[in-house]
């Protein structure tokens, strides 16, 4: 029996959706997060790790207007670390992780290296790639649009305690 673990990042499977314009499959990453999260709960072996948004200052080199942006922080780490706990801990057999963020291109490599019968496998977003990632991995592939469709959540979906999630409709 092969045992996979999944590890995805949220934030860079929700942009490789939006540059594709694929809003009807969010049912899938977030509705600024709150629904799909409570969706995801309801599943049974899963646990969730959150990274958050840093603000971060940005100016203007020619007309020097100030604005804050945002950057996320701690995706990355959050998913390394618990992949590594993993791999010590002989959770898995292949992890699959759900991202082109090359950052997580060293610790792939370790993984490989000090389990050399463990896999792990690169399921990159739409629009999304990283060549280092895929390089270090045991194998890689890009997801495409009819996978998205098959990994929809049903609508509704209803947690444990009774309340109904609906898909909002202007992702329909």
């Amino acid at each position: 029996m092969n045992r996979v673990i999944t590890y995805i990042d949220g934030f860079n499977l929700y942009f490789g959706l939006r540059s594709k314009g694929w809003r009807r499959y969010y049912w899938l990453a977030m509705r600024r997060q709150s629904l799909y999260i409570e969706a995801l709960q309801t599943l049974p072996d899963t646990t969730l790790h959150f990274g958050h948004y840093l603000d971060k200052p940005r100016q203007c080199r020619q007309c020097h207007a100030q604005w804050m942006d945002y950057e996320e922080k701690m995706t990355d780490v959050n998913i390394a670390v618990q992949m590594l706990a993993d791999a010590f801990d002989d959770r898995f057999d292949t992890a699959l992780i759900i991202s082109a963020d090359s950052d997580l291109t060293m610790p792939v490599s370790k993984v490989l290296q000090r389990f050399p019968t463990k896999r792990v496998v690169i399921a990159e977003p739409p629009r999304r790639h990283s060549t280092a990632l895929c390089n270090n991995a045991s194998g890689y592939f890009t997801i495409g649009e009819a996978k998205l469709r098959a990994s929809q959540f049903p609508d509704p979906v209803q947690r444990a305690d009774g309340f109904v999630l609906l898909r909002p409709a202007h992702w329909r």
